[in-house]
């Protein structure tokens, strides 16, 4: 049977082809049911959207792996102290004959206190034994203890102390970023919910000026008016159209900005559908009817509370306890060891208190370094760490209470020019309503009518812009005291 190797590579192309179309369409289809979860919204609110940033963006998933991350490590470093057996076996033979045959299998159990308790069995046989070993069969179980140099701090102490607070500290890294992810999305959300509402001020305009080109164009058919009065009605019509088609745009544009904080739980982006609408918009919001902290609980909530502090704090955690892992740096060495022997296996049959006087191995160690220059370097080294620490901190500590400091004052001051704007659209308003019956009798021209109108929907723009800009100041004021969570 002849083979065409043309078919074999036709068929593999094909079925590589296959294969890439439905990824492709799997992908899409995926995209498809993500995306159908903007289209159910219609309308999105604040709530709504800060809830779906901290629950699907992968930095707040990313920042939570942090947590877990520095458990495992706790995990890790606890297994310092786990019980750990060990076996050892030597032979030596040589010309046929067993010069010594040594086995020991033993348990050794680290405690918290630096002490270690040990046991096991031994044995020993051969031609030329070893004179420091028991021949035979033979138990032990013993105590080793440090009374100098890690009494009171070892590595392993130090180590699971350092990965307690790692943990409280990940947390508090993982608020950090918690706090500044919200604080762009929520500054992204306002300004989408700003850009709707000019779209919707310039949509209102364009729709009284065309009423009002109609009503002058027929007027103008008439002889009732000049052929400039509706030109000069289409130019402020067509201005306003512009203006509203590039409002429009900056809405779609501001639409996609919002969609980068916008993933499914499946980790997929989900791109905001053009049907969803922001619930909350500025102009129709009441800055005045909400409740606020005062600047002294606020500064105080973010000395308490604020996570980058707290992240410093536990810094200077783990550096005391480095300082104190060195400063045994400066102890000697003295570790007493001790061992009660019986032969045989069975230890705990054959033990008696005559034992620890006839049957038993003791030792000790001492060491210490003659001028305790490394010691003393580490020390001080350990210390100086700790200042520079507890300066920075205090520096960003601050850098802190300016920030809310700022923010507060911004959002008062937005508050005091509301209420001023507020007024002053009402005036321009009130303006281009009289400005209107005048020009119903025939007492005003088209010229004020448009030149009042620009001045009232120039104040109607400026007020929701400002009330826009407040709602993000009072983001601003929650993250400067790290209460964005």
């Amino acid at each position: 049977m002849k083979i065409n190797s043309n078919n074999i590579n036709n068929n593999g192309l094909t079925y590589k082809l296959r294969a890439s179309v439905l990824m492709l369409f799997s992908v899409f289809l995926v995209s498809i049911c993500a995306a159908q979860q903007t289209d159910s919204l219609r309308l999105l609110s604040p709530v709504q959207f800060m809830e779906w940033v901290r629950k699907n963006h992968p930095v707040a998933k990313q920042a939570a792996l942090y947590i877990d991350q520095a458990e495992a490590e706790l995990l890790a470093t606890r297994g310092m102290f786990d019980p750990m057996l060990y076996y050892t076996s030597v032979q030596k033979t040589l010309d046929s004959k067993t010069y010594y045959n040594y086995r020991d299998a033993a348990i050794k159990i680290p405690t918290w206190m630096g002490i270690e308790l040990m046991a096991g069995i031994e044995n020993h046989s051969g031609e030329f034994p070893d004179p420091e070993l028991t021949l035979g069969q033979s138990s032990y179980a013993g105590i080793s203890v440090p009374l100098a140099k890690n009494l009171l701090m070892d590595r392993r102490r130090a180590a699971l102390g350092q990965a307690k607070i790692f943990v409280d500290m990940s947390q508090a890294e993982q608020r950090a970023m918690v706090n500044d992810l919200l604080f762009e999305a929520m500054g992204v959300y306002w300004q989408w919910a700003a850009d709707y509402q000019r779209y919707l001020i310039l949509s209102d305009a364009v729709t009284a000026n065309e009423k009002r080109y109609k009503l002058i164009q027929l007027t103008v058919e008439q002889g009732d008016r000049a052929g400039v009065d509706s030109t000069e009605a289409l130019t402020q019509l067509l201005q306003f159209s512009f203006e509203q088609n590039e409002a429009n745009m900056q809405f779609i544009n501001s639409g996609y900005q919002l969609s980068t904080y916008l993933w499914s739980e499946n980790e997929l982006p989900v791109l905001l559908s053009p049907e969803v609408k922001p619930m909350v918009l500025p102009e129709r919001s009441n800055p005045f009817a909400q409740a606020y902290k005062p600047l002294d609980e606020l500064l105080q909530l973010a000395r308490e509370n604020h996570p980058k502090l707290r992240v410093y704090d536990n810094k200077l955690e783990i550096l005391e306890i480095d300082r104190r892992l060195k400063f045994q740096s400066l102890l000697p060495t003295l570790n007493l060891t001790f061992n009660a022997l019986t032969d045989g296996y069975q230890f705990w049959h054959g033990w008696s208190p005559e034992m620890l006087n006839n049957n038993n191995k003791f030792g000790a160690e001492f060491g210490m370094p003659l001028f305790l220059r490394q010691g003393r370097g580490d020390y001080r080294g350990a210390k100086l760490k700790i200042r520079s620490t507890e300066l920075e901190q205090a520096n960003v500590q601050v850098d802190i209470e300016n920030k809310v400091k700022a923010y507060y004052n911004e959002q008062v001051n937005l508050l005091i020019q509301i209420r001023i704007s507020e007024r002053a659209f009402n005036a321009w308003t009130r303006l281009f309503e009289v400005e209107q019956q005048r020009f119903s009798l025939g007492e005003s021209t088209l010229f004020l009518i448009n030149s009042r109108e620009l001045k009232m929907l120039e104040a109607r723009q400026k007020l929701a812009e400002l009330k826009a800009k407040f709602f993000k100041t009072a983001y601003g004021v929650e993250w400067a005291a790290g209460l964005l969570q």
